[in-house]
């Protein structure tokens, strides 16, 4: 098979799609949307990379990672809590992982950047990308919501 052929095939099967469409998200009456250049002077280099244009941290490169305190993770590009300290678990990933997110905190979409389709999150509020959901997490939910910890701040329980 020619790789033109090959490439049509793959395309029409939706496997060599790399788009970066919307998060499927819920609208929100508190929606945050800023110009490319707001975003970048708001975040930090490495947080513009990963909330703005879906990289990944390196594993192991957060201290999110060893945070146990009572609190919430909010997003780090608008504040939204998006994961309550309880749902925190250790998953041996290198990346803070959690088996279940706040009630409309993210909204999802099909990833299909590595060929093999995920299921990629973002922030409901200002769209920022924070990781991946996996059937392979604990009980209650069998789910891991792996997320870059720089995409995230720690907020200590009062």
């Amino acid at each position: 098979m020619k790789r033109r052929s090959l490439f049509t095939l793959l395309a029409a099967a939706g496997l060599a799609s790399r788009s970066r469409a919307a998060p499927e998200v819920a609208p929100r009456a508190d929606r945050i949307e800023l110009d490319d250049a707001e975003w970048q002077k708001r975040l930090t280099p490495e947080q513009y990379r990963v909330l703005r244009h879906e990289a990944t941290e390196a594993p192991g490169s957060s201290p999110l990672n060893h945070e146990k305190r009572r609190g919430s993770f909010v997003c780090a590009g608008c504040d939204l809590p998006i994961f309550d300290s309880a749902m925190k678990y250790e998953s041996g990933t290198g990346w803070p992982s959690f088996f279940d997110v706040l009630p409309g905190a993210v909204g999802t979409k099909r990833d299909w950047s590595l060929i093999i389709p995920r299921t990629e999150y973002h922030c409901a509020r200002c769209g920022g990308h924070q990781g991946h959901v996996f059937d392979d997490g604990p009980a209650p939910t069998g789910l891991r919501y792996c997320n870059n910890g720089v995409a995230l701040r720690f907020e200590v329980a009062a």
